[in-house]
């Protein structure tokens, strides 16, 4: 697995350094399609890490494959946000499993996003509460991370 994990997401990343794209775009398109990637509404995350690395100017591969690596983290989470999101709107409680808003999803498209209207709405709220601190600490984090990698990246190729 942790082999896996290498050759799927840490080289391709080591490679944009290795490119000559800046640590902190890449911090940045990291940062970005973790938060954007858990945003709580099912299909909007694509389209949103596409508008924020055209918009910003990033790196438009490695935001989408941190989206996708953090599509399971956006499942697991969806139904606590609802949750939340419902109680912060002031909606009726949402009893809800994943797989029952999947069920519900493909039976009744329209009906489903009335239903939960308020929810997802309060949802959004919450993630915008959330996404700016997350993002900015993952940012951060991962500037230094690829910074110091840049460096021995470097001093690898000055010593060899």
């Amino acid at each position: 697995m942790a082999r896996w994990f290498r050759t799927r997401l840490i080289d391709p990343i080591l490679n944009l350094l290795k490119q000559g794209i800046t640590p902190e775009k890449i911090a940045l398109s990291i940062a970005l399609g973790c938060v954007l990637g858990v945003f709580p509404m099912l299909g909007a995350t694509t389209i949103l890490c596409g508008l924020a690395a055209w918009a910003l100017r990033l790196n438009l591969p490695a935001i989408q494959l941190v989206n996708y690596f953090v599509y399971p983290i956006q499942l697991v989470l969806l139904i606590p946000f609802l949750k939340a999101g419902s109680r912060l709107a002031g909606g009726a409680a949402v009893d809800l499993t994943i797989s029952r808003v999947f069920s519900l999803l493909q039976s009744d498209l329209w009906g489903t996003i009335q239903t939960f209207w308020s929810a997802t709405v309060g949802a959004v709220a919450l993630w915008f509460l959330l996404a700016i601190p997350v993002a900015a600490l993952l940012y951060g984090t991962l500037a230094l991370v690829l910074r110091r990698a840049l460096a021995q990246i470097a001093h690898v190729r000055n010593t060899a």
